[in-house]
């Protein structure tokens, strides 16, 4: 049994076989977390009495060669000198969990210095600042030299442009990417003087009506941020000098980031949040000395706050959270096994992440998407997206006027209780309730395929070719304009009638053209040219308004989700996510679903407008929607339409590029037309920066791989801090590009090469750190091999952005006349 753990503060015994002066002196860490001097430590504490010489850990002195490598790294942080224990080859790692250095992983700590007297101390204390001063001056240069030599609409500008002309109109617009990127392209321009009637065509000049300079500058901006947000990243990651200056000046002189910062595009935005996202990160990281404190609070609430705005721009943000969330799993997993951490600072530590990098992050991000429902509040091209009840509470929409019922008693009833129901005889359109789900449609055009009937689909606009009659069995009495109002109801058996083409929505037993499971749903006969197979039986799910199937005794318009039934097989109408070939114009397929499964969404159908002259209009009043379900639905409909963005294999899509093509600058990317008389931009990367990061990558595995195997030999390379930052700041970088990259590997929709920016920051940052581990900090190189090893990545990357920087600022004249910058046949810049 272990005795009792008792300290004995000793005196120096009167004979000792050492002096003190053979000890070298140990500095103790503080609560601060910085090392007070000699005359103000506490008394020493020796070893516990049980402790021999030979199982305490010993203390020997340093000669010149014992840590200049340690020492190094210090040089560049502050100018005390922290002394480790040594091992004399021990195993140093088997108790690496337990031996935590109190300087951490990242930036070495030093203590704050005095206020400056004068302005010398001033400039003196600050000196540190103007590397990236200058950085960011030069990044300046680069971001606005010629920003506006083009004067047509370049590459997605005609998207994004065109988006932030709808928040500044008003209109209700889709797309698939979160709103926060594009109110800020809506800011830029109504900063600029922009009065949001532009169209922004793609490959069309801009009037002179629009700034589209100055939108770009804004943009721009974005893209200059970067620069310093890498110096002070490399920084806070505890790199040398040399490595925080290649970093920034690979960030700096990349070309395809140079170039995607110069128009009016989303991609500078995510950029400049992703490096926000990490940088906050590692500044948090550096504060975890001193827990909850204000600092340290600081930068865990930007963290989070930038994560909200990452994923706001795209949701390729996500991949930024996902190395965020990784890092918290294992630090909070660090301090799990802490048991010298009571368990209120646990749940304080738990409930800070979740609240930071949890709570904040979403509430930033549905603040956004409110933000974009409270702007766009006029009716626009894209309403058809939406629900229908979303839709009745734009301005400008008709749904409003859909006409009423009568009231539900005799007596004269308030607006509230008179409800929009629908009656034989009623002119409607069916939207499916499917998450993006369009309206139910058709055109003369046929079937190739099946029972060459008319065509029935799913389209996302309004169209007179989306409204339907509803009308009675052929075997009931034909509809008479002046006959009582029959209100439709729960298992009524009804026909649709096509209004243009007087087609009767049909289905049989003909396998559908994509969904071959399914029936086939087509357009039949006419208004007198007919059969059993026209009949659809009407089953009501429940009503937004009035709750569930029970409570529901007729359809209304807005709010009743129904399926409908076909009466002589039993299959439901259903619209998903198939797309119809070139032939159907892309369209969504419509069949009828063999399977009864009352969940699926994709069968339910709402009657979104309602024409019906014998009826009073409506009220905005009966249409509340609510913004949670609102939010949800565009968000599934953001998700379902990227995930069909599919490749074409119809046509060749000369702008894609695989994954695979990457990280080795297979393919560029044109963005915009190639005649001679065009300005001509090519998204292409500084190929020392893009092959450079990529080749860090593999030997960087390679490193970890060999040093963990050296581990296992028991040899010993690094002091125990050497090898966490090593570990800490490969995890970031190695990490960081898995999660940026490994997604699309697996993802279905169609990429370019500019999904991949992204991703390439984490390469550089491993580039700059494998050459700081092996070159700029080593103590085996003279300072003059480490400036000549500098000094030539420096220069590389600086020539290869001057002889490229022509694809970023923009091409005149015929592009065979400018030779060299095919370095590999696979690029198409040249008209071959």
């Amino acid at each position: 049994m272990r005795p009792p753990q008792v300290s004995l503060h000793i005196g120096t015994p009167e004979v000792s076989p050492r002096t003190s002066s053979e000890f070298e002196e140990v500095q103790y860490p503080f609560t601060d977390g910085f090392h007070r001097s000699p005359g103000s430590r506490r008394n020493e504490e020796l070893p516990l009495h049980y402790m021999g010489e030979d199982t305490a850990r010993r203390r020997v002195p340093r000669g010149p060669s014992g840590n200049d490598n340690f020492r190094q790294r210090l040089g560049s942080a502050g100018t005390e000198e922290y002394e480790m224990y040594d091992h004399e080859g021990k195993d140093v790692y088997s108790k690496m969990k337990d031996m935590r250095s109190p300087l951490g992983s990242g930036r070495l700590r030093r203590p704050p210095p005095p206020p400056p007297t004068t302005v010398s101390e001033f400039l003196q204390q600050n000196l540190e600042h103007i590397p990236p001063i200058v950085y960011t001056l030069l990044s300046c240069w680069t971001r606005f030299h010629k920003i506006g030599h083009s004067n047509t609409v370049v590459w997605d500008e005609a998207h994004f442009g065109k988006f932030g002309s709808f928040y500044l109109k008003r209109q209700f617009y889709f797309d698939v990417h979160p709103p926060l990127g594009k109110m800020l392209v809506a800011l830029t321009g109504l900063l600029a003087g922009y009065d949001g009637q532009y169209d922004f065509a793609s490959g069309s000049t801009y009037p002179d009506s629009v700034p589209y300079v100055a939108m770009r500058v804004m943009m721009a901006t974005f893209g200059v941020a970067m620069v310093p947000l890498a110096w002070y990243t490399a920084v806070e990651l505890g790199m040398s000098s040399r490595a925080c200056h290649l970093v920034t000046l690979m960030v700096l002189c990349d070309v395809a980031w140079l170039c995607i910062s110069r128009f009016i595009l989303l991609d500078s935005m995510l950029l400049f949040f992703t490096f926000t996202t990490v940088f906050c990160l590692t500044k948090f990281h550096n504060q975890q000395y001193q827990p909850f404190s204000f600092d340290w609070w600081l930068w865990l609430s930007f963290t989070g706050a930038s994560i909200g705005c990452v994923t706001s721009i795209k949701w390729v943000g996500l991949f930024v959270t996902a190395l965020v969330g990784l890092y918290t799993i294992e630090d909070l997993w660090e301090k799990f096994g802490d048991l010298r951490m009571s368990v209120r600072d646990q749940a304080r530590h738990w409930g800070a992440r979740i609240g930071c990098l949890i709570v904040l992050p979403v509430v930033l991000y549905m603040a956004f998407f409110k933000i974009h429902f409270m702007i766009l509040n006029h009716s626009g091209p894209d309403d058809a997206k939406m629900s229908s009840l979303f839709q009745a509470n734009l301005i400008g929409n008709d749904f409003a006027h859909n006409p009423l019922g009568q009231p539900h008693s005799v007596s004269a009833a308030p607006i509230s209780d008179v409800v929009p129901e629908i009656a034989i005889g009623s002119k409607i359109t069916l939207k499916n309730m499917g998450w993006a789900g369009g309206l139910l449609h058709s055109h003369v055009q046929t079937y190739p395929v099946g029972s060459n009937q008319q065509q029935v689909t799913c389209y996302h606009y309004k169209d007179e070719n989306n409204d339907w009659i509803i009308l009675p069995k052929w075997d009931e009495p034909s509809y008479d304009a002046a006959a009582p109002i029959r209100f439709l109801s729960d298992g009524d058996t009804i026909r649709l009638s096509h209004v243009s083409t007087r087609r009767n929505l049909h289905s049989h037993l003909i396998p559908a053209p994509v969904s071959k499971l399914n029936n086939e749903v087509s357009g039949y006969g006419d208004d007198k040219v007919g059969d059993f197979h026209d009949y659809w039986v009407v089953e009501v799910v429940d009503d937004l308004r009035r709750g569930s199937k029970s409570h529901v005794d007729k359809i209304h318009s807005l709010t009743t989700r129904l399926r409908l039934r076909h009466h002589a097989t039993g299959c439901y109408l259903r619209a998903a996510n198939a797309i119809l070939p070139q032939w159907g114009f892309k369209q969504i397929e419509v069949s009828c679903d063999k399977d009864n499964n009352p969940g699926d969404v994709h069968t339910y159908w709402n009657v979104e407008t309602h024409t019906n002259e014998r009826l009073p209009p409506g009220d905005h009043k009966l249409y509340r929607t609510s913004f949670i379900r609102d939010f949800w639905h565009l968000n599934v409909a953001m998700m379902t339409t990227n995930n069909a963005l599919v490749p074409d294999p119809d046509k060749e899509d000369v702008l894609a590029s695989k994954p695979s093509d990457w990280p080795w600058m297979t393919l560029g990317l044109r963005m915009c037309g190639w005649g001679p008389t065009q300005t001509k931009y090519y998204l292409l990367g500084t190929p020392i920066v893009w092959w450079g990061g990529t080749l860090s990558l593999f030997v960087g595995v390679a490193v970890l791989a060999l040093y963990l195997m050296r581990i296992q030999r028991k040899y010993v390379d690094m002091e125990a801090r050497e090898w966490d930052h090593f570990l800490y700041v490969s995890k970031v970088a190695m990490l960081g590009w898995l999660l940026h990259y490994v997604p699309f590997l697996i993802m279905g929709r169609v990429t370019y090469v500019h999904h991949y920016l992204p991703t390439l920051y984490f390469s550089v940052l491993m580039a700059a750190h494998l050459l700081d581990h092996f070159f700029f900090t080593t103590r085996r190189l003279s300072e003059r091999t480490k400036w000549i090893v500098f000094g030539s990545a420096a220069f590389a990357v600086v020539a290869s952005f001057w002889w490229f920087s022509g694809v970023a600022f923009g091409i005149d004249g015929p592009i065979n006349d400018h030779w060299g910058l095919r370095w590999r046949s696979s690029w198409n810049i040249y008209d071959d």
